[in-house]
């Protein structure tokens, strides 16, 4: 069993940026992919980044290339999202997910374990 716990989101000005962090419970964190999704109101959720365990690869939805960075550090069990230029149709709510696999996926039926959600707010 892991379980992910995300940090505060916050409400941002459009243009900022904001970093994300998701600390994972469980000795296997550096063999398992990680991934964020979010959800917006009224939509369904989306992928938006990826990282793989082992040897590190990324992968990223269209809309997050050149200002989203997913990173993880396995010593503290951690993944982070970077978020950079931030715009209002960015808020939603964002939550992280574990595979139980090396491979990143971008289809939310892959991951097993999932955080709590945290809320991202971008005003204009």
């Amino acid at each position: 069993q892991v379980q992910l716990v995300e940090s505060e989101g916050g409400l941002v000005q459009a243009g900022g940026s904001l970093r994300l962090s998701c600390v994972a419970s469980g000795r296997t964190f550096s063999s398992n992919a990680m991934g964020w999704f979010r959800q917006a109101p009224g939509k369904e959720r989306e992928f938006v980044a990826g990282i793989s365990g082992g040897v590190l690869r990324t992968f990223y939805a269209d809309f997050a290339k050149g200002r989203f960075t997913i990173s993880r550090d396995n010593a503290k069990n951690t993944v982070y999202l970077q978020m950079n230029s931030l715009k209002p149709e960015d808020t939603a709510v964002y939550t992280c997910a574990s595979r139980v696999s090396v491979s990143f996926a971008s289809r939310e039926r892959e991951y097993v374990y999932w955080g709590q959600g945290t809320q991202v707010t971008v005003s204009s």
